[in-house]
């Protein structure tokens, strides 16, 4: 057996070793990834509901304004949905992303951690007005499409071989000319630019899903500390999670049915 046991130890090279011990590594880090984003994602979806719940009401008794769609709100709805404090939660979680991105590296992993679950609960907040325009069903359908084909393009990208860094610069640059087509519309209000607008949302962001994946995968180093190897984690979640939601969002508009 002793003889046995030294015979395996030797007709195994050490490259394979090490390389299995990377894979490992890797599956472990990217598992990491993906559940830090899950959760997130799980946060923003029970921040939203649980706002609207709160911010709207069958009871006429207790609703301070009615919307034009017949939905009822409180005090509060009306105070995150009309008023001027709408534009606080609409900013919040874009001040919480841009304060964990450049902060990211001065953070121990618990703060890092703790600022995304933050930002995630702002984003729900911010997001809970969708269901005053999408009903309950199309906003879910569109939830398991934006899902199905995330985790699609995620798989494509960590398992291709093909260099996807062209094709990532052309999509950022992509993301740009959407961000300025968004504020030109604000003042065109065309309905045609907003339909092109959302078409090509949807190509970016499933792109730039594999890409990201891709480079959230070329980033993993097997000598990585603890601290350093929980940032990447981190932040890698944090890119596919903005992936994801932008896609969702994007593709509500083509799919979602309105109230």
């Amino acid at each position: 057996m002793s003889d046995f046991r030294n015979y395996q130890t030797r007709s195994v090279p050490a490259g394979t070793r090490a390389d299995a011990g990377i894979d490992e590594g890797l599956r472990a880090y990217m598992l990491k990834v993906y559940n830090l984003m899950g959760l997130g994602l799980l946060i923003t979806g029970i921040a939203a509901v649980g706002t609207v719940m709160l911010a709207t009401t069958n009871n006429p008794a207790a609703a301070v304004a009615t919307l034009p769609n017949g939905d009822m709100l409180t005090s509060f709805g009306y105070a995150i949905f009309a008023s001027p404090l709408r534009w606080v939660v609409m900013l919040a979680p874009l001040a919480a992303v841009f304060f964990l991105s450049f902060r990211v590296q001065s953070m121990s992993v618990s703060a890092a951690q703790t600022t995304f679950w933050v930002y995630a609960g702002l984003v729900g907040l911010s997001l809970s007005s969708i269901f005053l325009v999408y009903t309950s069903a199309s906003i879910s359908q569109t939830f398991f499409a934006t899902a199905a084909a995330f985790g699609a393009l995620s798989l494509y990208g960590y398992t291709t071989k093909r260099d996807l860094t062209a094709m990532g610069s052309f999509l950022i640059m992509g993301v740009f000319g959407i961000l300025i087509a968004m504020v030109i519309n604000i003042f065109l209000q065309s309905s045609a630019l907003s339909f092109a607008i959302s078409a090509i949302g949807v190509l970016v962001f499933a792109g730039l899903t594999a890409y990201d994946t891709q480079k959230i995968k070329e980033m993993y180093y097997e000598n990585d500390d603890t601290l350093v190897a929980g940032r990447k984690a981190i932040m890698g979640a944090l890119t596919l999670y903005l992936d994801f939601i932008n896609m969702f969002m994007f593709l509500l508009q083509f799919m979602g049915d309105r109230r």
